[in-house]
């Protein structure tokens, strides 16, 4: 073997000799002194790693009762004798592109037709009011019980239509689905037998099944969106749901007793996330809720930077909205104490936006002040709440996945670094959302743009509806910037073992700053990845960070 062959390896270990000698250098320990500007720096910053460390800690113990209490699950209910009258509600809102869509699909529900009302409740501005109509007028003349509803003030957004369709209703039941939705012909025959189930039934107020993804392979946007969403309805529904903690209708996909709506005060339009806060109520005054993974309603994904952005603001916001407005009557109620407290982990769970957002800017001076302090205090301090804090992320949808997907799972390894860096990116415009609603500040309801995409067909570079985006992705990319130049201090002073964490910022704030300007100001970039993972319309398949 030839000298030379050495060269590579003595220079390795002269390198990680290197390293190590720094780690454990104790020539100068006990000369630092901490000041004024250093405590100014550190105490802020162990504070917001400490809150952060706690959230982390909480997707933990979700992680935690999902299996200790794998066996509470809801047994396979008696067949139905007499089936009860259903009202379906359809809630658009320039919605042209999906509507038909939609219809269609509850067009093939195998469901009597003589106890079925479906209404289609019309808030467009736009031409979809056309498209909607002559939709609802061709199944209506093909025998479908089916109505047009439209109002023109669009008062309370969705709440408000929900509200003013039940009026007119005549169903017992109450079935929801949004317009990117397409649920199963049996949607109605697998969900209605849990109600008339003798044994709990009656109790029963509301009935949740699991979102599945028409468009999850589109790009890696939809990929990233798939893993969240899969860890909100997997672990999250599931662990509250096996406990018998308060869990959330979604909006979508659920059925609702009447009956629990209105003994709950109806649905109220003062936050934006109705859906969670009708759920609350009614839990509160004693309605019990099913959650039914194994039920699955396809669904369309954001496909876009600034629609998703868009979505995860208002969900972000209206959950803090949420937590003003129902904690004091949680902490109130005579429920178990393990109820009252993952209620509050629950709906305040995005205060880690504006939280990452404070630390984003102090990591740099953090950094400067841990080096000389040396490297031991990092390991034992900061090292196990970065763990708690960061690494409960990655095992939260892992688990999620290895449930969906026990013989692929492992592939989604290759994608929580896109998870986690996205979930960094969108901290900017959450943070802001969440602030609006600790202080009050109201705003619309900021629909979700949807354009009949599935798979890896179809684009929405041609099509309207699209959000605006602002000035945020500017601060996004200057944050990005920044930890660029937090990257090469710390390179420069051999801090390497950051380095990774510190990329994750980069990529995240970059990521979603250039991906919302680009969308915005050219319309046919597409940011895409060739993947072929298994697709779920309506097979298989958060609410976030």
């Amino acid at each position: 073997m030839h000298t030379s062959s050495f060269v590579p390896l003595l220079a390795a270990q002269s390198s990680l000799g290197h390293y190590w000698q720094k780690i454990t250098d104790r020539t100068f320990s006990g000369v630092y002194h901490a000041n004024g500007f250093d405590l100014a720096m550190m105490i802020p910053y162990f504070i917001v790693l400490f809150i952060l460390a706690l959230y982390g800690l909480h997707r933990y113990w979700l992680v935690y009762d999902y299996y200790a209490y794998s066996k509470n699950v809801p047994a396979q209910p008696p067949p139905v004798t007499e089936w009860p009258r259903v009202t379906i509600q359809l809630p658009i809102y320039n919605e042209r592109y999906v509507i038909e869509r939609l219809v269609e699909a509850v067009s093939r529900f195998d469901y009597p037709p003589e106890i079925l009302d479906v209404q289609v409740l019309d808030d467009s501005t736009d031409e979809t009011q056309d498209v909607a109509r002559n939709c609802v007028e061709r199944f209506a003349a093909q025998g479908m019980p089916i109505t047009y509803i439209h109002r023109s003030n669009r008062e309370g957004y969705k709440a408000g239509a929900l509200e003013n369709g039940l009026k007119g209703s005549k169903g017992e039941f109450v079935a929801i689905f949004d317009a990117d939705f397409v649920p199963a012909p049996d949607f109605l025959q697998l969900t209605i037998p849990y109600f008339m189930n003798p044994s709990g039934g009656a109790g029963i107020g509301m009935v949740q099944t699991r979102w599945t993804y028409l468009n999850s392979d589109y790009s890696l946007l939809t990929q990233v969106e798939t893993i969240l969403l899969d860890g909100h309805f997997v672990v999250e529904h599931g662990a509250r749901s096996r406990r018998g903690t308060f869990f959330n209708f979604n909006g979508t996909a659920g059925v609702w007793r009447r009956k629990a709506i209105e003994q709950a005060g109806g649905w109220q339009h003062d936050t934006l996330t109705e859906d969670t806060d009708l759920s609350y109520r009614a839990q509160l005054v004693g309605w019990k809720f099913l959650y039914l993974p194994h039920i699955e309603c396809a669904s369309e994904l954001p496909v876009d930077m600034n629609g998703f952005k868009a979505q995860q603001a208002r969900w972000a916001k209206g959950l803090m909205q949420t937590a003003k407005k129902i904690l004091p009557k949680v902490f109130k109620a005579n429920v178990p104490w393990h109820v009252k407290s993952e209620a509050f982990f629950h709906l305040t769970a995005n205060i880690s936006y504006p939280l990452m957002v404070l630390l984003s800017t102090m990591l740099l001076p953090a950094m400067i002040v841990r080096f000389y302090q040396g490297w031991i205090q990092m390991l034992v301090i900061d090292l196990p709440l970065f763990l708690a804090s960061t690494c409960s992320i990655s095992s939260f949808y892992l688990v999620a996945q290895k449930e969906l997907h026990p013989k692929s799972w492992y592939r989604t390894f290759l994608y929580m670094p896109f998870v986690m860096a996205t979930g960094i990116g969108i901290s900017v415009r959450n943070a802001q959302a969440v602030i609006e609603a600790i202080t009050g500040k109201k705003s619309e309801f900021a629909r979700t743009p949807k354009y009949n995409i599935a798979g890896k067909q179809g684009s929405y570079a041609r099509k309207s509806y699209r959000n605006k985006a602002g000035w945020m992705p500017y601060a996004e990319i200057f944050l990005g910037v920044y930890f660029a130049l937090t990257v090469v201090y710390a390179v420069a002073n051999e801090n390497y073992a950051t380095v990774p964490f510190l990329l994750l910022f980069v990529w995240g704030y970059l990521y979603t700053g250039f991906m919302s300007l680009g969308q915005i100001y050219l319309a046919n970039l597409r940011f895409e990845v060739e993947t072929s993972p298994e697709m779920r319309p309506a097979a298989s398949g958060a609410p976030g960070f």
